[in-house]
């Protein structure tokens, strides 16, 4: 998305991967609001280039004003037991954005469950296992629907585990808290952060409708990726741990019940190109650029 007066972008929820896009077309010269739960985290919108307002589920004044204005909506909060907390308190004032154009919203691939190691794709049937997958599918349905009735186009990204500077297996070995859990068969995708910055500006300038799995080439066993980035670091690896036995919390348990392989050629074939095309790329290009922390 090029840098454009007539083009406003208003994130709500604009957090890691969310504020990754912002920075991105702010940097262009995009009008760019987000909204967050902590006025704390001011400082660190704005120097981003993110007008910040504090949303805490109530249609507050600033935050009208601003979806007034508004050409690209992105949604990257996460629903709750009572459904989707942006639709709940900001339907009215969503329906009536005259400029509204777009309309992004940020889910995941753990609403596909547990495949068995199987490739799945946009057309494969959500079965979703955990309870905040279930939520998942439920937000992806209710915005979809609404997005019908308003008539405007709505993306929905479904990503795969998300790294990328901050967070990564670099800082949780250098923290002492990485873990290589061994469970035989077991495997995951991944994004880089500045992918899914990159992919939601290619959708969002070509205004783009439909479902797409925001996710790597490699789907890849946990434990390879401590063990690359040790090797990168020239530090000892940390010991092999069984799963079965692994004192873990019941959240980082229930990942390892979804294992499938997730194809992103849908992406591909709508002519979008990663960057970080899989975990050894990315963390080998992190390290020679010294930008993982």
């Amino acid at each position: 998305m090029d840098g454009d007066s007539a083009v406003t972008v208003f994130i709500f929820g604009a957090g890691y991967s969310a504020s990754a896009y912002g920075r991105l077309v702010a940097g262009r010269g995009v009008t760019v609001h987000g909204t967050t739960r902590d006025r704390e985290k001011f400082g660190a919108l704005r120097a981003a280039g993110i007008t910040p307002h504090l949303f805490d589920g109530t249609a507050s004044e600033d935050i009208v004003a601003a979806l007034s204005d508004t050409t690209h909506l992105l949604i990257s909060i996460a629903p709750g037991s009572d459904g989707d907390p942006v639709l709940a308190t900001m339907r009215d004032a969503i329906a009536a954005m005259e400029r509204l154009e777009w309309i992004g919203y940020l889910s995941t691939v753990g609403v596909y469950g547990d495949h068995d190691g199987a490739w799945v794709d946009e057309e494969t049937d959500c079965r979703p296992v955990s309870q905040r997958s279930v939520q998942r599918v439920a937000a992806e349905m209710a915005w979809q629907d609404f997005a019908d009735t308003i008539a405007k186009p709505l993306a929905i990204l479904r990503l795969s585990g998300i790294y990328g500077p901050g967070r990564n297996a670099f800082v949780n070995l250098e923290k002492g808290k990485a873990k290589r859990l061994i469970k035989p068969g077991q495997v995951f995708n991944r994004i880089h952060v500045e992918d899914i910055a990159r992919a939601l500006d290619f959708l969002a300038e070509r205004r783009q409708e439909g479902v797409f799995n925001v996710t790597d080439d490699l789907p890849a066993p946990p434990q390879d990726v401590v063990e690359y980035a040790s090797s990168l670091m020239k530090v000892d690896l940390p010991p092999a741990i069984d799963f079965e036995t692994a004192t873990i919390s019941p959240m980082a348990r229930s990942f390892y019940g979804e294992n499938k392989r997730v194809s992103n050629a849908k992406l591909k074939r709508a002519g979008f190109a990663f960057a970080h095309s899989d975990y050894m790329t990315a963390l080998s290009r992190m390290w020679a650029q010294d930008n993982w922390h």
